[in-house]
C-alpha cells in the first residue's frame, strides 16, 4: 500500500499484545496510529504473565497447535496461518529477544522476562511514529465518533478506521474487565457471556489435606476428563486444585460443573507405571515401614500424592492389585469454578459470527476487532499469546484492506 500525502488515522483501542501488534502493522502499512489505553502503562497484563517466564508461542506441529482452539479452531486457524509461531519467533529475534524453545516445547524469549521485550517493542512503535495515550478510558461511540474519558476531560476522535483489543474479563485490575459489552451489544453485535478459562476449582479437602499439603505441587501426572487425557504438574490449593494440568482440561470441566453441579477428574499418579508393574511392586513386603513409607518407597508416591488418596471415600485398598487400582485412578469430584477474577484468561467475548474473515465487526464497518475480547479459548503454554499477536496482524491487514476499497487510501 502506498500512504496518501495525509496519513489515514486509525485508532487501536488496547495496548495488550493484540492492539500493539495492530498498531505496528497499521504502522507499517502507512498509517498514523494512535492507541489509546485506560490503565497508566501499556501491556500490563503481558507483563504479569512474563513474571514466571514469558511463554510466547508453542513448538508443536500446526496441526496439533490449533486443535488446541477447540470450537474456535477454524477462525483462529486462519489466524495462525497469517501469523505463524515461526514468525512470531522471528519477530521476537527482531527485537533483541532472541527465542528458545524448552523441553516442554514451549518457546520462550531468553531472557524468560517479559518487560526487555516490550520495552523494545515499544521504543519501535515509538520510531514508526506510533502515539500511546494511557489513562484514556473508551466510553463508547456517540454520534459516529469514540470517546474517551481522560484526566484532562472527555475526549473524542474520528478516525477512518477503529481496532478493539481491550480484552476479555479475567484480571480485571490489570484492564481486562468486559466493560465494554454494553455499547457493542447498543449497536446490535452479539456478545456472549464471559466465563473463566484456564481457572482452579474447588474440591471439598479435608481439613488435614488444606493444613499439611495446600500450596503443594502433585507432580508427572496424568489427568483425564471426558476421554482426554493430560499429562503434567496439578497444584494443591486450600480450595481445590489449579495448574497447567488442570487448565489444558478447563474448557471442558467447567461446561461440565455449570451443567451438572460436579464433575469427575480422574487422576492417574503414576503414569509411566503400567497397572501390571505397580501391583508387582506393592506385592513386597512392607516390613517395618509405616504404610506412608512403604508407598513412598514401593509406589513411588510423594506425601502429597499419597494425601490424595486419602481424600477418597472409604478406606485405602489393602490388597495389591485395587490398591494399584486406586492410584492409577483416583477420581476427584470438583464441586465449583473460581470466578473470573482468579482465571487466566476468559471464555466468551465477541460472537465470531459477528465479524467477518477480517476480523471487522458486520454491524459497524470500519471497526475490527482483535484479541480475547473475541470468543475464542486456550489452554496456557503459548496458545493464548499466538492467537492474540495473530488476530493484531490479522485486524491490521484488515483494517488497511477496508480503507483501500473504501477508497480512502491506494495501493
Amino acid at each position: 500500500m502506498t500512504a496518501p500525502a495525509t496519513p489515514l488515522h486509525v485508532t487501536v483501542v488496547g495496548a495488550g499484545p493484540a492492539g500493539l501488534m495492530a498498531a505496528e502493522r497499521l504502522a507499517l502499512g502507512g498509517a498514523r496510529v494512535t492507541v489509546r489505553e485506560a490503565m497508566p502503562s501499556p501491556a500490563r497484563k503481558f507483563l504479569m504473565a512474563g513474571r514466571g517466564g514469558l511463554n510466547l508461542t508453542h513448538s508443536e506441529p500446526p496441526e496439533r497447535f490449533v486443535a488446541r482452539y477447540g470450537p474456535a479452531q477454524a477462525v483462529v486457524g486462519d489466524w495462525l496461518a497469517a501469523f505463524t509461531a515461526a514468525d512470531l519467533r522471528a519477530w521476537a529475534d527482531d527485537l533483541g529477544a532472541e527465542t528458545f524453545v524448552g523441553s516442554s516445547g514451549r518457546v520462550f524469549p531468553q531472557a524468560m522476562k517479559a518487560s526487555p521485550l516490550l520495552r523494545a517493542w515499544l521504543g519501535r512503535l515509538e520510531a514508526l511514529g506510533v502515539r500511546i495515550l494511557t489513562r484514556s478510558r473508551w466510553t463508547g461511540w456517540r454520534e459516529g465518533a469514540l470517546t474517551f474519558s481522560t484526566p484532562e476531560g472527555e475526549q473524542v476522535e474520528r478516525p477512518d478506521a477503529t481496532v478493539l483489543a481491550l480484552g476479555g474479563a479475567s484480571w480485571p485490575r490489570l484492564g481486562s474487565d468486559g466493560g465494554w459489552r454494553p455499547w457493542l451489544a447498543a449497536r446490535g453485535v452479539a456478545v456472549t457471556p464471559f466465563a473463566p478459562s484456564n481457572v482452579g476449582f474447588d474440591v471439598a479437602w479435608s481439613p488435614v489435606l488444606i493444613g499439611r499439603f495446600a500450596g503443594q505441587p502433585v507432580k508427572s501426572i496424568a489427568l483425564s476428563h471426558a476421554g482426554c487425557t493430560v499429562r503434567g504438574e496439578m497444584m494443591l490449593t486450600r480450595y481445590g486444585v489449579e495448574g497447567g494440568a488442570v487448565y489444558a482440561l478447563s474448557a471442558d470441566l467447567r461446561q461440565a460443573v455449570m451443567r451438572d453441579g460436579s464433575a469427575i477428574l480422574s487422576l492417574d499418579l503414576r503414569p509411566d507405571v503400567s497397572l501390571e508393574a505397580l501391583t508387582e511392586r506393592l506385592t513386597r513386603p512392607r516390613g517395618r515401614d509405616s504404610v506412608a513409607n512403604w508407598l513412598r518407597k514401593a509406589g513411588g508416591l510423594s506425601p502429597a500424592a499419597l494425601a490424595l488418596l486419602r481424600e477418597i471415600p472409604g478406606e485405602v485398598p489393602q490388597g495389591p492389585d485395587k490398591l494399584a487400582r486406586r492410584i492409577k485412578a483416583v477420581r476427584l469430584t470438583l464441586t465449583g469454578v473460581q470466578g473470573l477474577d482468579r482465571a487466566i484468561s476468559s471464555a466468551g467475548g465477541v460472537a465470531l459470527d459477528q465479524v467477518d474473515g477480517r476480523l471487522m465487526l458486520k454491524a459497524l464497518p470500519g471497526v475490527f476487532v482483535a484479541g480475547e475480547m473475541l470468543d475464542w479459548e486456550a489452554p496456557t503454554g503459548g496458545y493464548l499469546l499466538q492467537a492474540s499477536f495473530a488476530s493484531g496482524v490479522v485486524a491490521a491487514a484488515g483494517a488497511l484492506d477496508w480503507l483501500v476499497q473504501e477508497g480512502r487510501a491506494t495501493r
